[in-house]
């Protein structure tokens, strides 16, 4: 029987569905992996905590030996900083306007805050937003790698540097996120070389105009076991590699044996041949997929979710053993997990076996701005 659904099984009379459950050891496991392979190449973890938004896993993630973390939003840091993380990346190009002045100004006062920008006019904002203590704030230049997302060419990096310096900001490096990674199997190590020569070149240009990168930062999960050129990239942010996902299964960055998280579902109705009904909508699991893939998948089967409306997924039946009636309980991996925690209130913790049971809040939900 598959892990999950063995642990499902131990908890079924103790939960309500659809309910977020993680496995703790198998979690821990993730942490652990992840900081040995870094401390291994030398390289520092800053694990980006809006894959789980939970206080409890940042501090275990923490005492592994992440040297801090990575925030995407003013809001996800100042839950963390509230609760005694004092050194804070927010890998964002954030727009200091309105309310995010003061609330940039009150983070920096209580932590080592970076904060990421790629242009000249985020940088002139965040200068205004700190007012007279300009230097209180380091700033990371983020460049592009081929991800086409947000980033400067990175033989600007420097040009960007200096700007900030201008205006008393710490240019402290240089960041990137190779997002073209999650192409496909073959694309995870081309998007991290794409990643190494950019920030290289990006590190030359900020050399040029005299200012030394302290940070070199990599991200991401997919891509991080590519990351290992210690040369030039210090820190990697990983996000899903805690709980892992059918996205990253796929992509070869984990085994399913290392998901640590699920949606436990009820099926609550089978009037369509060949069809079930799982209480396991898109509020519970967004609508990442594809008709191709699924929106979700059932553990230890073929089986995966063909559609999802709010509150219901739609659930063909394989040909096989696998026949589950109205009333069974079965644990649906999501393709991106990232998305899962922002639905619930708390995360169902427990192990393997399922005899232990915990619940631990999911602090940052609501946080997004």
């Amino acid at each position: 029987m598959n892990q999950l659904q063995r642990a499902l099984d131990a908890l079924v009379e103790r939960i309500d569905t659809p309910a977020p459950i993680v496995l703790v050891d198998v979690m821990q496991g993730n942490i652990d992996r992840m900081q040995g392979f870094a401390d291994q190449h030398n390289i520092k973890v800053r694990p980006h905590v809006k894959t789980h938004k939970c206080v409890e896993i940042g501090r275990r993630q923490i005492e592994a030996g992440a040297v801090g973390i990575t925030a995407g939003n003013v809001g996800e840091a100042e839950v963390f900083a509230a609760a005694g993380f004092d050194d804070i990346f927010l890998a964002y190009p954030i727009w200091a306007a309105g309310s995010k002045k003061p609330r940039i100004r009150r983070l920096a006062e209580s932590a080592r805050l970076r904060v990421g920008v790629d242009n000249v006019a985020a940088i002139e904002a965040l200068a205004d937003a700190m007012g007279d203590e300009p230097d209180r704030l380091q700033v990371v230049i983020e460049v592009d790698c081929g991800a086409r997302r947000s980033g400067a060419p990175p033989e600007l990096a420097g040009d960007l540097a200096l700007a900030a310096r201008k205006r008393g900001l710490v240019p402290a490096g240089v960041f990137t996120y190779p997002g073209h990674g999650c192409a496909g199997r073959d694309a995870r190590r081309r998007a991290a070389q794409d990643q190494e020569a950019a920030l290289t070149t990006a590190v030359r240009s900020l050399e040029g105009v005299g200012v030394t990168a302290e940070v070199v930062s990599a991200g991401s999960t997919p891509t991080v076991e590519f990351s290992t050129s210690s040369s030039v990239i210090t820190e990697i942010r990983p996000g899903e590699y805690v709980f892992g996902d059918l996205n990253n299964a796929r992509l070869g960055s984990c085994t399913e044996d290392q998901i640590a998280l699920f949606v436990a579902g009820t099926v609550v109705s089978d009037w369509v041949p060949d069809q079930v009904i799982v209480d396991v909508g898109n509020k519970a699991l967004s609508k990442e997929g594809s008709p191709e893939i699924g929106y979700g998948g059932i553990a230890g089967t073929n089986a995966v979710l063909s559609k999802v409306n709010e509150y219901h997924g739609f659930l063909p039946l394989p040909d096989g053993d696998f026949r589950p009636r109205v009333g069974s309980v079965v644990p649906v991996v999501p393709n991106h997990v990232c998305p899962v925690v922002l639905g619930f209130e708390e995360l169902i913790v427990t192990d393997s076996s399922g005899v232990s049971l915990q619940r631990w809040p999911v602090d940052a939900r609501g946080f997004l701005n």
